[in-house]
């Protein structure tokens, strides 16, 4: 089956193995099983060749995909319906409600670009969403519910608030950094009024990260107290003493708990999200959140580079971090993503090849001197 697939990549059948591969997620390895769980034998032989073929595809389909290879197309609610539907369809970070979402997300004052190749017309492979705006926006709801928008030479930030990849089988492969330089030559020609080029982000990995943390020192802290010794290093109080006594305090009337940690645990794993709902737990809660999620973004890292997906993303596309947004997005997702926080990623013409060369090299993080952890 492996070779049969390879050998029409290799003869000219291109548009439908092209597509073919881009369906796949880890193209070989993901279509060999149903194969393999025949032949145990024949799996284990021959696994390391199966991985050098992934690879080799893997580097054709960079060949194909280059910039030049690539047509950026304006998407405009007069394209088809098929491409229309595709959007939505594909739309991964916010969710289109319905037509009239879609509609305003096309109309004045937005702009949608998606990078299309030539051998799969009407099918976007990355789609990147662009809001104009006076400024940097610090709420997704300024930017989905901007209802009129202001007029587009008024505007002076390009604010990207959402990008979504088609298709499973281009898993890393970074056309989004193609994409978004090619959007900012485009609206910096088309629109030079326009001097700010950022993004909204959600922190898709905090929340997961801080309650995996705030457990375990939890745990730590109540082993401690039993056995009367410390844990050694693997012991962190994650609070500033401020922030332990202000929780402690909150303790008395809105939850439980032995630590400030324990207190924190408990109120941001509450049904329904309700410590969002009091003024004066989500006041308590803002210091310790977003000092922490700074951290999380600046040091928290796997191999070298930011921990965080999204994070990883922009910075290696030579982006920096500009600013934390308390309750951004108090959607669902939002709150259980990162507790409502988003993130300002600013696109700086003159600095990005110098931003992304560091990060590569040394994973050297780029950041506002206003963000401190």
């Amino acid at each position: 089956m492996c070779s049969i697939h390879f050998c029409s990549v290799c003869s000219g059948s291109f548009t439908i193995s092209l597509k073919y591969l881009f369906c796949k997620n880890d193209p070989m390895i993901s279509m060999t099983p149903p194969v393999m769980h025949v032949h145990t034998s024949y799996r284990e032989e021959n696994m390391s060749s199966l991985r050098a073929l992934d690879s080799y595809l893997k580097e054709k389909l960079i060949q194909w995909l280059s910039p030049a290879a690539l047509q950026l197309h304006h998407i405009t609610w007069d394209d088809s319906a098929s491409l229309l539907e595709k959007i939505v369809a594909y739309e991964a970070v916010h969710p289109i409600s319905n037509l009239i979402d879609l509609k305003r997300r096309l109309g004045l004052g937005r702009r949608c670009f998606g990078y299309l190749h030539p051998a799969i017309p009407g099918e976007p492979l990355i789609f990147i969403e662009v809001a104009l705006l006076k400024n940097v926006a610090e709420q997704i709801q300024e930017v989905l519910w901007d209802d009129p928008p202001i007029p587009e030479s008024e505007a002076t930030c390009a604010l990207f608030y959402s990008i979504s990849s088609t298709q499973p089988g281009l898993a890393g492969i970074n056309l989004g950094k193609f994409l978004i330089k090619r959007v900012i030559e485009l609206v910096k020609r088309d629109m030079p009024h326009i001097s700010t080029f950022a993004t909204l982000s959600p922190i898709p990995g905090f929340m997961q990260w801080l309650l995996s943390k705030l457990a375990s020192q939890s745990k730590l802290n109540e082993t401690d107290s039993v056995d009367k010794s410390p844990s050694s290093a693997f012991c962190e109080n994650l609070l500033d003493p401020e922030e332990e006594r202000a929780l402690l305090d909150l303790s008395l009337e809105f939850s439980t708990g032995k630590s400030g940690m324990e207190v924190m645990l408990n109120l941001l794993t509450s049904r329904n999200h309700e410590w969002t709902i009091s003024d004066t737990v989500s006041s308590v809660l803002k210091p310790p959140l977003m000092r922490l999620c700074v951290r999380y973004l600046l040091q928290e890292k796997k191999r070298g580079k930011a921990l965080d997906s999204v994070a990883n993303f922009h910075l290696q596309n030579g982006a920096m971090i500009e600013r934390l947004n308390w309750m951004a997005d108090r959607s669902e997702k939002g709150f259980c993503q990162s507790g409502g926080i988003m993130v300002n990623y600013i696109y700086r013409l003159d600095t990005i090849e110098e931003n992304a060369n560091s990060y590569f090299s040394r994973g050297h993080i780029h950041s506002s001197p206003c963000l401190r952890c």
